[in-house]
């Protein structure tokens, strides 16, 4: 605890990591991609909940069910990713906070007796997840080409048909071909995005 990451570290989860729009021809296995999971679970959420759903979509065909969902340049990108993931969240996440929650089971009736609020969480939360696992897979190595132009109805009728799951974004992932990104876009310096009271 109180250990810094080194430059490094933070050159590749962050100031060199680039969104991908290119991508070798290069296989992930599920024992990297359960890896990347095991590591992004450890980031907070409220209560413990852990809303984020991640569905992997690795074979040709699983890939092909999400294309017709899929808006412009966002269809290749997914073709050729060695995998595409569906980051998605439960919106009866409330269920498992016993188990996730244990030294507060009841917690479980804060959402579960206010649909508002569990939706409001569930996404709030699915999307702290989601750039967990940008983080994780960017710290294990991976690329990472973040997406939202697709259709979420589309995308939930096709993979999420029960309605209790709903997508967030979707994030290629795999090994990137330098030759697909773009020219570094600016950021925001802290004065223009930060006050400190």
């Amino acid at each position: 605890m109180g250990k810094a990451v080194n430059d490094q570290g933070l050159d590749i989860i962050f100031r060199q990591a680039r969104s991908q729009n290119a991508w070798q021809d290069t296989p992930l296995s599920d024992t990297l991609l359960r890896a990347v999971y095991d590591l992004m679970k450890w980031g907070p959420t409220s209560a413990n909940c852990s809303p984020a759903r991640f569905l992997f979509l690795s074979s040709p065909e699983a890939k092909e069910r999400l294309v017709p969902h899929l808006l412009g340049a966002n269809v290749e990108k997914a073709r050729t990713a060695a995998s595409v993931v569906i980051i998605g969240h439960d919106l009866k996440f409330f269920d498992r906070i016993p188990e996730l929650f244990p030294h507060n089971p009841g917690a479980k009736d804060w959402f579960a007796e206010d649909a508002a609020l569990a939706e409001t969480t569930a996404f709030r939360n699915g999307s702290l997840q989601g750039a967990y696992l940008i983080i994780a897979a960017r710290a294990l190595g991976l690329d990472c080409g973040p997406m939202s132009g697709f259709d979420n109805a589309g995308v939930d009728g096709e993979f999420f048909p029960d309605g209790q799951v709903r997508s967030n974004f979707i994030c290629a992932l795999g090994y990137g071909d330098p030759k697909g990104v773009f020219e570094r876009s600016p950021r925001l310096s802290f004065e223009d995005a930060c006050q400190i009271l």
